[in-house]
């Protein structure tokens, strides 16, 4: 049963909703209760859940749950292109991160689904909790996800409750005529949608299979989730219980013979993790790993504050000046880009190159400590830092967030002389990365805008350093 759209409540707005104004964008946005029985899974009698990824799953209960999920759809039905991506939330930190309002959803005319569908999302840690209920229980203190082992069908139920087939009183697309959906996860949700991939999506649809027209796994570590008795999220918060388990790592292959396509998005620190599960290229399977980038980027950690002090009304620590500063979002919109293409039977994205491992398994970087290989944004081919996955500290979240470290200005004036030769040679990496097909051509202006300001910044930081020998 759908229920919607949800107003009101203590704080009077939907928890993690943008920051900017959807409708001056020409979206709506609207949240919807989602409440009925949800399937669990366990291996079939004699089943082993492998390295392959072709697990064999059969249901073996039901349990009860409501949840919400949060649209975001084109206001315009001629503007809608579509496609709907159901994001899988992320819930590491104790409470949901999602972000759909990228250039790509919103310019191009996407459909977007924040879908709740763990039950730290709605209840939080045991300790502090910062869940949906414990934030707004005037809101949302009817939610119940009694465990993570329905979290998988509660995501197909999403997926049916906003495709071509939904039926219902309550339309939470507003009668668009949706072609296609797209599955999506992030890190620790990533993990869960390889799980999903390989041992839901095979089921037939009354079982809960096939509710995809394809999935997007972005900064995936390269292994599932148990299907039954689900792991505890890993919480990377302060205070984290020390019981808490790591990522799950290159432990399985997404399957092979899937009939849908799926999409690996990682970047220098993924590609570390997954390189003893790397796949080739194939008519359903792509893999993209981007040089110099990693988990957590500068911009991405300074929305994610925003977004936290408005909702909990506390200002987090301010990031550290010294993390990777290379932004995230444009290379994932280059991909959701060839990925809603593929999904509508056309071409595949376009392969790219790996990032470059020794026989020890280190990555291979050049003369600046920048990785080789891989997709190259003109960050990392016009690079005025060295940005990468290598940690400025050691904690949990200081080995997401990796590093940026300016070059001096021996290193700069050998490289481009000033600052008008080093845009132009930024503008000329920005083409090759276009010509590749990793960065959309509307994404170019705003890099180079930013590439000013490190430039700037690098020049400014490094003003009073000793100089060191170019190479």
């Amino acid at each position: 049963m759908i229920q919607g759209p949800i107003t009101g409540g203590q704080h009077g707005w939907a928890f993690n909703r943008p920051l900017i104004d959807l409708a001056a964008k020409g979206f709506v946005e609207a949240e919807y209760f989602l409440e009925g029985q949800a399937v669990t899974y366990g291996p079939v009698a004699g089943a082993e859940l492998g390295r392959d990824g072709k697990w064999t799953v059969e249901p073996k209960g039901k349990v009860p749950f409501k949840t919400r999920f949060l649209v975001y759809r084109p206001a315009d039905p001629a503007k809608f292109n579509g496609t709907v991506v159901v994001c899988w939330n992320n819930v590491t930190a104790g409470y949901e991160l999602f972000f759909g309002e990228g250039p790509e959803v919103l310019e191009e005319g996407y459909a977007y689904v924040c879908a709740t569908v763990q039950a730290v999302g709605v209840h939080g840690f045991e300790a502090n909790p910062q869940g949906l209920a414990a934030w707004d229980a005037e809101r949302y203190g009817s939610l119940s996800i009694p465990t993570d082992d329905a979290s998988y069908d509660i995501f197909s139920q999403v997926a049916r409750a906003v495709g071509p087939a939904r039926e219902g009183a309550v339309d939470p697309m507003g009668g668009l005529a949706v072609k296609r959906v797209i599955g999506l996860g992030a890190s620790q949700s990533a993990g869960r949608l390889s799980t999903y991939i390989n041992a839901v999506h095979p089921l037939a649809p009354e079982q809960g299979g096939h509710a995809f027209d394809g999935y997007m796994l972005q900064i995936y570590f390269g292994g599932g989730t148990a299907i039954e008795g689900s792991d505890p999220p890993v919480r990377v918060s302060p205070g984290a219980p020390g019981a808490a388990r790591p990522l799950p790592r290159a432990q399985n292959l997404i399957r092979e013979d899937l009939d849908v396509p799926a999409m690996i998005v990682n970047t220098e620190l993924e590609a570390i993790a997954c390189l003893k599960v790397r796949q080739p290229d194939t008519e359903r399977f792509r893999t993209w790993e981007a040089a110099a980038l990693t988990h957590v980027s500068y911009q991405a950690q300074l929305t994610r504050n925003e977004k936290y002090q408005r909702d909990f009304g506390v200002a987090p620590a301010a990031p550290s000046e010294d993390m990777n500063r290379i932004y995230l979002q444009p290379f994932y919109d280059a991909a959701l880009h060839h990925m809603n293409r593929w999904v509508n039977e056309g071409a595949p994205p376009p392969s790219q190159p790996l990032i470059n491992f020794d026989a020890d398994g280190k990555v291979v970087r050049d003369r600046h400590g920048i990785a080789t290989g891989g997709v190259r944004l003109p960050q990392a081919d016009a690079p005025v830092a060295m940005n990468s996955s290598a940690p400025v500290s050691d904690d949990f979240s200081g080995r997401l967030r990796g590093s940026n470290r300016p070059f001096d200005a021996a290193t700069r004036d050998a490289l481009y002389g000033d600052e008008a030769g080093y845009l132009a040679r930024f503008r000329q990496a920005a083409a090759a990365a276009v010509a590749a097909g990793v960065m959309m051509p509307r994404d170019v202006e705003p890099a180079v805008a930013e590439a000013v300001l490190e430039y700037r910044r690098a020049r400014a930081l490094t003003a009073r350093e000793p100089a060191t020998t170019a190479g």
